[in-house]
């Protein structure tokens, strides 16, 4: 029998003779060496959290220590003995980001565009699409799905791990966002995982896209296959996009859809891709609706604030005025107070999840208006919505333009 079927029972016992490390340490902020309190520490799938003067306890067999805190980078030391005391000193880190389609990355006029202005201006951060709207995930992906759905017809990404040392080098910090159950190629390649009609028939959004049911453990599988593979190639966040149901009635799923099972079903996600993602030590963020700041049930999608929210390390509302169709109170009349909207929102979503303020960062609009009377968001419209989520405190912000067309309009210049 060759060798190679033995090795993974001769690795286990190699292993489980190994005595875990006991390791204390303490976590710092770099610029003050001030004590990081609830700092995110792992070794292997071990996690615990700094306490409030930033020490901390673990143990473990991993030769690798990491840890990371909300507002700060990420950081790893190798090589740590039995005992050994280790200490942190985290940078703080605010990101501000563009975003990139799976189209976009892959052409030279946006990427480079991109580039240019995080050189230039305020903006320190790149949000990539690695499974996009349409499903496509445009990087050589060792999933087996991937490929038999047909979601690698579009390379735009040839080497994952040297996109991200090449974006790290220029001081990037990367997310990669994953679109969750919109999922054309899934849904149609495997219609048993597909959302159906009430007739049994795979349904399509009014973008003529089919979406794949938050019910099944192999849809969950399938993204989180896709983060893991991420988070190993060194993005420092995964983003997941799309989590929720469609919003649609009359839609059939494996199990029945009340608030309570489409809110487990996406906790179950999250839950999950936390277990999964702990040995990378990567950032855990997911896109929610604006509208889910102020609503209290589920919006009719699994999405409430309170349940999402602490599920994460960021929640990412997705706060474009054109998108508030009924405005919020008190300004009906949302792209005419940009400011109002995006700061109002936050506000909102701390006071119902008691969070503070870091635990948000959300997306702003930097695309023209299309629901109301079709301005333009120029420079003053973007400072503004800028200004309310700097007043809130959130983690940075994320600049959402589909159509990847950015300029300096609006953001401030590099010193």
């Amino acid at each position: 029998m060759p060798l190679m079927r033995y090795l993974p029972w001769l690795f286990a016992l190699q292993t489980a003779a190994v005595p875990a490390a006991q390791i204390a340490g303490f976590v710092r902020d770099a610029a003050g060496n001030r004590p990081i309190a609830g700092a995110t520490i792992t070794s292997g799938q071990t996690v615990t959290r700094s306490a409030p003067d930033g020490s901390f306890h673990i143990s473990g067999n991993t030769t690798e220590l990491k840890a990371r805190a909300i507002g700060y980078d990420r950081q790893s030391i190798l090589a740590l003995q039995t005992a050994q005391t280790v200490n942190f000193t985290l940078h703080r880190i605010t990101p501000k980001a563009l975003y990139l389609t799976v189209y976009g990355v892959g052409a030279a006029q946006f990427r480079d565009n991109a580039l240019r202005l995080i050189e230039t201006t305020e903006l320190n951060a790149l949000v990539i699409d690695l499974k996009g709207d349409a499903g496509i995930v445009p990087w050589p992906a060792k999933n087996r799905l991937a490929q038999e759905a047909g979601a690698r017809r579009l390379t735009s990404i040839k080497d994952l791990p040297d996109f991200a040392a090449r974006m790290h080098a220029r001081g990037i910090y990367l997310i990669g966002r994953i679109v969750v159950f919109k999922d054309n190629p899934l849904a149609l390649c495997r219609p048993d995982l597909a959302v159906k009609t009430a007739g049994g028939a795979i349904w399509h959004d009014h973008e003529k896209l089919a979406w794949v049911d938050p019910f099944k453990q192999e849809v969950r599988d399938y993204n989180l296959a896709l983060a893991e593979e991420a988070a190993q190639a060194g993005f420092d966040e995964i983003q997941f996009d799309y989590v929720r149901f469609p919003d649609a009635p009359g839609l059939r799923f494996s199990e029945e859809s009340t608030a309570e099972s489409r809110e487990r079903a996406l906790a179950l996600l999250l839950t999950q891709a936390r277990s999964r993602l702990a040995r990378y030590n990567v950032f855990l963020a997911a896109d929610v609706f604006g509208y889910v700041c102020w609503n209290l049930n589920d919006t009719g999608i699994g999405q409430q604030i309170e349940k999402l929210a602490p599920l994460l390390d960021y929640a990412s509302p997705m706060l474009y005025p054109s998108g508030f169709q009924f405005g919020i109170p008190d300004f009906l009349n949302p792209v005419a107070h940009p400011f109002e909207i995006v700061k109002f929102s936050l506000d909102r979503a701390r006071q119902r999840t008691e969070l503070p303020p870091a635990r948000f960062r959300p997306w702003l609009q930097a695309f023209h208006d299309y629901a109301f009377d079709h301005r333009v968001f120029g420079a003053a419209q973007l400072r503004d919505q800028i200004r309310a989520a700097e007043q809130f405190g959130s983690d940075g912000w994320m600049l959402w333009n589909a159509r990847n067309l950015y300029s300096d309009a609006g953001l401030q210049q590099k010193h």
